[in-house]
């Protein structure tokens, strides 16, 4: 018996008290009733305003309403016709400023739970279909190359192959899947998903060259001149930044890209990897992304007995999905709000033991539309720590546009390419993702693989 129900179904999840000590994803899902019970609260209406609110224009009513009927395959299919990455979008994509956003029921209350119904359909069509033979396409003798095995350099490649096109994947790491697989943590993305999906390109065709640094290795152009017609750059934004404060050379220091690499990509919390990663006892994270709500969760299930996320705004500005900060402090992350790093403080042997801070308060909006913090004068106090993990954003390495031809940046210092379809000032060449826009998210940067994908098949047919 399903029963209509007026706000959003709860997402199944761990204790607490027991995830915030494993690796095992948080939550678990809905049922089928659950998807079912959630699909009813569509209200179908007529202009499809979550549809205008997703970056790859899932028809979200269409398939909200397969769900509703318990047509789960058919859902997936709608689903698959714009996105290839349902099962990760599903987990990961920030719906709430997205399709959710948009959604007419959260006017006057909770609105539909896209994400969880997109997570749903991609689980029950693994599940159900996922040894199922796929079909490859008859080549058209056009060879392109993907630099970057990540959500922009996945999405843009599987455009590619679906059209005949042959496709090869330039990975700099021992692993494919960019972000995916170094970036976000097994709990909130376990790591067979996004190797079904790697693994689902090369049946059809993608061939992944890994362990392939471009502009080391071989450049840009070498790849054009080796018979690739066009290239995609997808490289994300990967270069970690850092405050400039003094002590941060300490020992005990990390940015968050090298402390999540290590425990996601190389399996530093697993006793069979000899991933060197410290045990610390109390570690305090800067910043208040999404990033790091990742470290300080990794830091606690690595053993830490007190976790800070130390932020300079209130919990008004911060920036992490919703989701992300409940989890957060369900499992016992400590925030530190309104309060600035301004010293790592270290022993004679030069690791961690502290770190300054100073109390802050809110301004005037500055550019951003967000108060402007401004110090508090002698309020400075230390938070005893054993480590320190940076998470203030990432930029682009610049070794792709130091070594490619007729390649320029832009205003943002990433590589220069249009909207419309991510080709650059070198014709040939296309990108797309955060390597273009800087960090952003996984569903933004698929789009515009995809649209890159489109660009270089018109550029293909054009310059045959």
């Amino acid at each position: 018996m399903i029963n209509f129900v007026e706000n959003k179904n709860p997402m199944p999840s761990q204790d607490p008290e027991i995830r915030n000590k494993n690796f095992v994803e948080v939550t678990s899902g809905y049922t089928k009733e659950m998807a079912i019970n959630e699909a009813m609260r569509c209200l179908q209406c007529r202009d499809h305003p979550c549809t205008d609110g997703c970056p790859v224009l899932i028809d979200i009513p269409k398939f909200v309403n397969c769900v509703a009927r318990g047509e789960f395959e058919e859902a997936f299919k709608i689903i698959n016709t714009t996105s290839s990455l349902p099962a990760i979008c599903g987990r990961v994509c920030p719906q709430e400023s997205q399709c959710e956003g948009k959604c007419v029921r959260g006017k006057d209350g909770d609105p539909v739970a896209i994400g969880r119904l997109e997570r749903f359909v991609a689980d029950w069509h693994r599940e159900h279909y996922g040894d199922e033979k796929l079909e490859t396409v008859k080549s058209n003798n056009h060879k392109a190359a993907v630099v970057g095995s990540g959500p922009a350099g996945l999405a843009c490649a599987g455009d590619l192959i679906s059209k005949g096109y042959d496709v090869t994947v330039y990975e700099s790491l021992h692993k494919e899947g960019g972000v995916l697989a170094y970036g976000i943590p097994e709990f909130r993305l376990p790591k067979d998903i996004v190797q079904a999906e790697v693994d689902k390109l090369a049946e059809k065709g993608v061939k992944f060259i890994k362990n392939a640094v471009v502009g080391k290795l071989m450049s840009v152009d070498e790849l054009l001149d080796e018979g690739y017609e066009t290239v995609f750059i997808g490289t994300g934004a990967g270069l970690p930044r850092f405050m400039d404060m003094p002590g941060e050379n300490l020992l005990g220091v990390y940015s968050a890209n090298e402390y999540l690499t290590r425990i996601n990509l190389m399996k530093a919390y697993k006793n069979e990897y000899d991933t060197p990663i410290k045990s610390n006892k109390n570690v305090a994270v800067i910043g208040g992304g999404n990033v790091a709500m990742d470290a300080a969760r990794c830091a606690k299930r690595m053993g830490a007995e007190n976790v800070y996320i130390v932020y300079r705004r209130s919990m008004d500005e911060i920036p992490a999905r919703k989701e992300e900060i409940e989890h957060a402090i369900e499992e016992g992350i400590n925030f530190k709000l309104l309060n600035n790093p301004v010293k790592v403080i270290g022993d004679e042997k030069r690791y961690v033991t502290g770190l300054e801070c100073v109390e802050m308060e809110l301004g005037e909006p500055d550019d951003s539309g967000r108060r402007r913090p401004i110090e508090k004068k002698g309020s400075n106090f230390v938070l005893e720590v054993d480590a320190v993990i940076v998470s203030i954003g990432t930029s682009l390495n610049k070794l792709i546009l130091e070594t490619t031809e007729n390649l320029e940046p832009n205003k943002k210092g990433g590589i220069g390419a249009t909207e419309e379809n991510g080709v650059t000032t070198n014709p040939a060449v296309f990108a797309g993702g955060d390597a273009v826009t800087g960090a952003a998210t996984v569903i933004l940067a698929m789009g515009a693989g995809k649209k890159a994908a489109a660009g270089m098949m018109e550029y293909m047919e054009n310059h045959k």
